[in-house]
C-alpha cells in the first residue's frame, strides 16, 4: 500500500492531454511569439533585438558590431530560441524594403529585394538606427516594467516605451495557431497627425481618423486601387487593399512600345516576378512581349518590358496587372495583443490603446523626473543651509572625531542624505560663483518640480505633453508619402485582356468555328476571284460569316431554337486558312442539334426597349424582349419554339418602331411594320410573317431604312441594289412581291441572302469552297426589281455562292459608335 501512495497514478484520456497541451502551446505562440502588442507594435523577438543592441552599447553614435555578438547577446539574455531567427528578424529590420522605418542601421549585405538572402552573420556588422532610439526613449525612467528573464538573471522590458504608434507605422505580419496578423506599415506623419486628432477630439470616429491616415504607405511605394479595402480595413480591422505597381508606357527608339516599372508592391520578390513573367512568355499565355529587362541600379528600380510592333501596350499591361505579381491583394488583418489577449482593432481601437499606453509611460516617467528632481531639491537645500552656516558649520566638523554627521543633523535638522552631501562636498564650492550656480539650479529644480506636479494633477497637461513630443518626433522623421492612392477602375474582366477590334467569325456546315482579325481581308474589285477564306474538311463548306467586335456578345441559336451565348473573343482566332474549332467544344448542344444561326448582339443603351426578332425558314417571325434573353444557362435558353421541319433562319435586335422586309429564297419579299408581331414570350412559336409557295423558304429578314437600297444575292454570283421605295409596305402574312425574277431564277440561281446597304457599305461573299470575296456595295449596280443584277463574283460549275455580310466601315463606327456587322444580319444597322 505504501508503495502505491509513493506512486501515485492519474488516469488521464488522451484525447483531453492532447487538447489541454495543445491549447497551451497554441496562446504560447499567440502570447510570446507571434502576435505584436498593440503598445508597441513589436513581437518578442523584435523587442528583445532592440533591447539587447542598447544594453550592448549599440547605438548610433558608436561604431558597428558584428551581428554575430549582437545576436549572441539576444539569444544569452533574452532569447532563449535559435540564432538564425534573431538574425533573420535583426535582417528584416534592417532592409529600407521591408521596413517602413527601418530600426536597425546594417552595415555589410542585408539581402536585397530580388529575395537575396543576408550574408552570414559573422560577416555582417549593426548598430541601431538614429530612429529606433524613440522607441527606447525613457526606457531608463521606469516607464514600462522590467520581467526577469528566461534564467532570472537579467531582466527584460515587458513593453518598450515605442514614443511614436508603431503598430501603425511600420506594421507587423505573422502567423500564429488559429489566427494571424497583417498590419501594412503607415506614414509616419500621418498617423502621428491622427494621433494628435484623437488627443484634441477623444470622441472621433474612424470616419475622422481616416481624413488623417490616407491608407498603408508600404517602402516599395507602388500604388493603392481606390479607397474600399482601406476603408474596410480601418472600419472593422479587416479587408483586402488592391495594390498595383507603378508603370509607364513608353515609345522606344524603333517607334515600338515598352512598359517601364518603376515600383513594384510590397512583400514582392522582383526577381520571380520577372521570372514568372518570362514563363507567361513562354507558355504563349501573354503574347506581344519581345523581351523582359532588369535595369534596376542605385538609381532605382527599372524594368523594361519590350513589346512587339502593333500591340496594344495598355492590353499587355492588363494581362500583366492579372496574370503576375504586378499587381497583388495586401489581405489586411489587424489582430494584435491587448492585455495579452489577441484582439482584432479597427483604427481607432489602435490609435486608443497607444495613447492609453502613452499616458502611462507620461505619468511613470513625470513621477520618475519628480522623485529625482525632489531628491535633488533635498540636497540643494542642505547646501544652501551649509552655505548660509558655513564658519559654524566648519568648526563642527573641525572638532568633531567621527560624530560630524550626527552633530550637523542635530544642529541644523538635516537629514542623512543632507549632511553626507555637506560633508562631501569640495572646498571649492565655497567660491561666489559656485554658491550662485547651487541657488540658480534651487530654483531651476523648484520650477521642474511644480511643472511635474502639474502635469500629474491635470491630464489636460498631460495629453499636451504627449501631443508635443509626438509632433517633435513628426517634425524629425516625417516624410512624404511614397505610396499614391489612385481611383480604381473596376476588377479586371477577361474583356480588357483583349483589344476590342473587328474579327470576322466563320461558321461551317460541320459546326467548325474560328475567329479572324478583319485586317486579313482587303477589298477587292467585283468580278474578282476573292481568297481563300478557310480550309474546309470534305463535304463541308461555309454556312455563316458574322462581322462582329470581340467585344459583342455571340448568341448561338440552335435548330431546336435553342439560344447560347458567348463573347466573342472566346472564340479562338486561327488562321484564315484554318479550318477552326468545332462550336461543340463552347455549347453544351446535344448530339441532334446543331447551330443554324450566329447573332452578335449590342446591348441596348440606357431607356431604350429593344427587342430580338426572329425569322424561320417556313417564314414563322417571332418578337421578343431582349431583355428575357439577359439570363445565360451552360443548357442553353428557349429562343422558339418550332414546328416540325421549320428552323431559324435569321434574328434582328429591332428598337419596337422598325419596319421589316423578308426575302425568300425564289425570290419573292414582304415589307411590314415590326408592331405587326405582337411580342411574346421565349416559349411561343410566333406568327406568319409570309404566305410560302411549296419549296420556298425565308433567306433573309433585314430592318428598313428608306436612305439605303436592298442588296440581293443569288447563288451563281449575281447581284444588284433595289431601291426600297420599289417595296410597298404591306400587311403581314400576305404573299408578298417579287425581288428577283421568277423567270430568270434559272439562270441567276435561287436568292442566298438580302440585306440593307449604302453605298458606303463592304459586303463579303463566301462559296461553297471557302473563297471569300469583298466587294464596294458602290461597285454593284442600282437596278429595279425584276432585273437579275450584275455579276459580284465569279462562280464555277459546281460552286456556288452560301453566304453574304455587310461589312461596317470604319467611319460608320465612329459615327453611329457601331462596333460590328453579322452575318445576314446586323442589330445596329
Amino acid at each position: 500500500m505504501e508503495h502505491m501512495e509513493d506512486h501515485k497514478l492519474i488516469q488521464h484520456e488522451i484525447h483531453d492531454e492532447m487538447k489541454n497541451s495543445y491549447i497551451d502551446y497554441a496562446m504560447s505562440v499567440i502570447v510570446g511569439r507571434a502576435l505584436p502588442d498593440v503598445r508597441d507594435g513589436m513581437k518578442p523577438v523584435h523587442r528583445r533585438i532592440l533591447f539587447g543592441m542598447d544594453q550592448l552599447g549599440t547605438t548610433p553614435d558608436k561604431p558597428y558590431k558584428k551581428s554575430a555578438r549582437i545576436v549572441g547577446e539576444v539569444m544569452g539574455k533574452y532569447h532563449p530560441h535559435g540564432d538564425s531567427s534573431i538574425y533573420d528578424a535583426m535582417v528584416r529590420m534592417a532592409q529600407d524594403f521591408s521596413m517602413r522605418y527601418p530600426l536597425v542601421d546594417g552595415h555589410g549585405n542585408f539581402g536585397s529585394i530580388d529575395g537575396d538572402s543576408a550574408a552570414a552573420q559573422r560577416y555582417t556588422e549593426a548598430r541601431m538606427s538614429p530612429f529606433s532610439m524613440e522607441m527606447l526613449r525613457d526606457i531608463d525612467k521606469d516607464t514600462v516594467d522590467f520581467t526577469p528573464n528566461f534564467d532570472g538573471e537579467e531582466k527584460e522590458p515587458v513593453v518598450l516605451p515605442s514614443r511614436y504608434p508603431n503598430l501603425l507605422v511600420n506594421g507587423s505580419n505573422g502567423i500564429a495557431v488559429g489566427m494571424a496578423t497583417n498590419i501594412p506599415p503607415h506614414n509616419l506623419g500621418e498617423v502621428i497627425d491622427a494621433t494628435v486628432h484623437m488627443i484634441d477630439e477623444p470622441e472621433c470616429t474612424v470616419d475622422d481618423l481616416m481624413n488623417y491616415v490616407k491608407g498603408p504607405d508600404f517602402p516599395t511605394g507602388a500604388q493603392i486601387l481606390g479607397r474600399a479595402g482601406i476603408r474596410e480595413a480601418y472600419r472593422t480591422g479587416m479587408g483586402k487593399i488592391r495594390v498595383r505597381a507603378v508603370t509607364e508606357i513608353e515609345e522606344s527608339r524603333r517607334g515600338r512600345y515598352q512598359i517601364v516599372v518603376s515600383e513594384i508592391p510590397y512583400g514582392v520578390n522582383k526577381a520571380r516576378m520577372i521570372e514568372k513573367m518570362a514563363e507567361l512568355v513562354k507558355d504563349k499565355r501573354i503574347e506581344g512581349i519581345s523581351d523582359i529587362r532588369d535595369e534596376s541600379s542605385r538609381e532605382g528600380m527599372r524594368i523594361v518590358i519590350e513589346l512587339k510592333k502593333d500591340v496594344n501596350p495598355q492590353i499587355i499591361l492588363n494581362k500583366l496587372y492579372k496574370h503576375t505579381s504586378l499587381q497583388e491583394n495586401f489581405g489586411c488583418i489587424m489582430i494584435a495583443l491587448v492585455d495579452g489577449e489577441p484582439k482584432l482593432l479597427n483604427l481607432r481601437d489602435i490609435l486608443e490603446e497607444y495613447l492609453k499606453f502613452q499616458k502611462e509611460v507620461i505619468t511613470r516617467r513625470t513621477k520618475f523626473d519628480l522623485k529625482k528632481a525632489e531628491a535633488r531639491a533635498h540636497i540643494l537645500e542642505g547646501y544652501i543651509i551649509a552655505l548660509d552656516n558655513i564658519d559654524e558649520i566648519i568648526r563642527i566638523i573641525r572638532s568633531s572625531y567621527n560624530d560630524a554627521q550626527q552633530k550637523l543633523m542635530e544642529r541644523f535638522g538635516l537629514s542623512e542624505i543632507q549632511a553626507k552631501a555637506i560633508l562631501d562636498m569640495r572646498l571649492a564650492r565655497l567660491q561666489g560663483l559656485e554658491r550662485e550656480k547651487i541657488e540658480n539650479e534651487y530654483q531651476e529644480i523648484r520650477e521642474r518640480i511644480a511643472y511635474f506636479k502639474k502635469i500629474l494633477a491635470d491630464e489636460h497637461e498631460l495629453m499636451n505633453v504627449i501631443k508635443e513630443e509626438l509632433l517633435a518626433v513628426k517634425e524629425k522623421w516625417g516624410d512624404e508619402r511614397r505610396t499614391k492612392l489612385v481611383a480604381d477602375v473596376g476588377e479586371i474582366e477577361d474583356e480588357d485582356l483583349v483589344a476590342e477590334e473587328n474579327v470576322a467569325i466563320t461558321l461551317t456546315h460541320l459546326g467548325y468555328i474560328k475567329r479572324v482579325p478583319m485586317d486579313n481581308y482587303k477589298a477587292q474589285h467585283r468580278g474578282g476571284k476573292g481568297i481563300t477564306g478557310l480550309t474546309t474538311r470534305e463535304n463541308d463548306f461555309v454556312k455563316d460569316l458574322i462581322m462582329t467586335s470581340t467585344h459583342d456578345h455571340l448568341m448561338f441559336f440552335t435548330s431546336l431554337g435553342k439560344v447560347y451565348k458567348l463573347k466573342a473573343y472566346q472564340i479562338p482566332e486561327a488562321s484564315r486558312t484554318a479550318k477552326g474549332t468545332p462550336v461543340v467544344n463552347f455549347l453544351n448542344i446535344s448530339q441532334d442539334e446543331r447551330v443554324s444561326s450566329v447573332i452578335p448582339v449590342g446591348q441596348p443603351e440606357e431607356g431604350e426597349t429593344s427587342y430580338l426578332t426572329q425569322i424561320t425558314k417556313l417564314g414563322r417571325i417571332k418578337r421578343t424582349l431582349l431583355s428575357e434573353f439577359r439570363s445565360n444557362r451552360a443548357n442553353g435558353l428557349i429562343a422558339i419554339n418550332l414546328k416540325d421541319g421549320d428552323s431559324l433562319v435569321d434574328v434582328k435586335q429591332t428598337g419596337g418602331s422598325d419596319e421589316l422586309i423578308v426575302v425568300t429564297k425564289f425570290g419573292k419579299s414582304i415589307r411590314f411594320r415590326e408592331e405587326d408581331v405582337r411580342a411574346m414570350g421565349r416559349d411561343t412559336s410566333g406568327v406568319r410573317a409570309i404566305l410560302l409557295e411549296e419549296g420556298d423558304e425565308v433567306v433573309s429578314m433585314s430592318i428598313v431604312d428608306p436612305e439605303k437600297s436592298l442588296l440581293t444575292v443569288t447563288e451563281n454570283g449575281f447581284g444588284k441594289r433595289t431601291p426600297l421605295e420599289e417595296y410597298k409596305l404591306q400587311i403581314r402574312g400576305g404573299k408578298g412581291i417579287m425581288t428577283v425574277d421568277r423567270l430568270k431564277i434559272d439562270r441567276t440561281g435561287n436568292v442566298v441572302g438580302a440585306e440593307i446597304v449604302d453605298e458606303d457599305d463592304e459586303i463579303m461573299l463566301i462559296n461553297s469552297e471557302g473563297i471569300i470575296i469583298r466587294v464596294k456595295a458602290a461597285d454593284i449596280s442600282e437596278l429595279k426589281r425584276s432585273a437579275q443584277g450584275v455579276k459580284i463574283m465569279r462562280v464555277e460549275e459546281d460552286e456556288h455562292i452560301v453566304s453574304m455580310a455587310r461589312v461596317i466601315p470604319e467611319e460608320d463606327e465612329e459615327e453611329e459608335g457601331a462596333e460590328a456587322s453579322d452575318s445576314p444580319a446586323d442589330p445596329e444597322e
